[in-house]
């Protein structure tokens, strides 16, 4: 069963035994402090070990008080202001951070390597198209072949439908006729910034660089649309995927500890972003 979304005031959260952990993936002013409180008290009531709050930059002094840990930082994710991952523990075993030294590494490497290996053009075999409603039982096939959990419920074809409806573009490469790979822009038209995720390539298909050209499009159509940040959230030890987002020049931003429940496990997230009106 996916974790629960839902609004607290003003504020939406993320909740559920799927990925063990409270998500404050926004943050209303007017509903702090309280919401400090109220996510201390569901965690503890069911059991969760992680809190991870994505807050603005006026207000992360205050949850730091409060015994939340700096994990990553976006850059001018709020029109005028910056966002502060932070992540607060309930159990220790949540917190160790064991696989450090590897996550360090494939980071460094794709910091390094990623600006000087600008892939060639995308192969004429393959074309890119942005998503509609008719594309659903695709989009829910590829991401049951690539994903054996994953934090958000994209195998429920009424959320992939809610979400293209209200603000998250879906793109994807077609072999043909056959979806081959995917991704989508969760935009945020308020604060004119954008989540570049949910990025899925069937294995037979890997090695085309095809989440590289799915980003350029969905940055170019980010910056019509008046977007001026876009940023994401992806496994930290997976190589392929941060190498896409060194290659077209975001910064990293920071590594969220133990954080995501996804291809069956709990993992570590690595924060990359860029401003692209530069």
């Amino acid at each position: 069963m996916s974790d629960t979304i839902e609004l607290i005031g003003n504020s939406l959260i993320q909740h559920g035994k799927e990925n063990n952990r409270i998500y404050l993936i926004k943050l209303a002013k007017e509903d702090y402090p309280g919401i400090i409180e109220y996510m201390d008290n569901l965690a503890l009531n069911d059991g969760y070990t992680k809190i991870i709050a994505k807050v603005p930059a006026e207000l992360k002094d205050s949850f730091l008080k409060d015994g939340y840990e700096y994990e990553a930082f976006v850059k001018d994710f709020f029109k005028e202001e910056d966002a502060y991952f932070l992540g607060k523990y309930f159990s220790q075993d949540r917190k160790d951070f064991n696989d450090k030294n590897d996550i360090f590494i494939i980071t460094q490497f794709c910091i390094e390597k990623g600006k000087i290996c600008i892939p060639p053009e995308l192969n004429e075999k393959f074309c890119i198209k942005q998503l509609n409603k008719e594309h659903i039982s695709q989009i829910i096939e590829l991401f049951g072949n690539v994903f054996e959990t994953y934090p958000f419920p994209v195998f429920d074809g009424n959320y992939i439908l809610k979400t293209m409806s209200k603000n998250v573009d879906y793109y994807g490469v077609f072999a043909d006729k056959k979806l081959v790979a995917l991704a989508s822009s969760e935009m945020d038209l308020e604060n004119l910034n954008t989540e570049m995720t949910d990025f899925a390539t069937l294995p037979e298909y890997r090695g085309n660089n095809l989440s590289y050209y799915l980003l350029k499009e969905m940055e170019k159509a980010a910056i019509e649309k008046g977007i001026k940040t876009a940023y994401t959230i992806a496994r930290a030890k997976n190589t392929g995927i941060n190498m896409t987002f060194a290659k077209m020049f975001y910064e990293f931003g920071g590594t969220l500890v133990n954080n995501t429940n996804i291809c069956g496990n709990i993992e570590s997230m690595n924060v990359w972003y860029k401003n692209l009106r530069i």
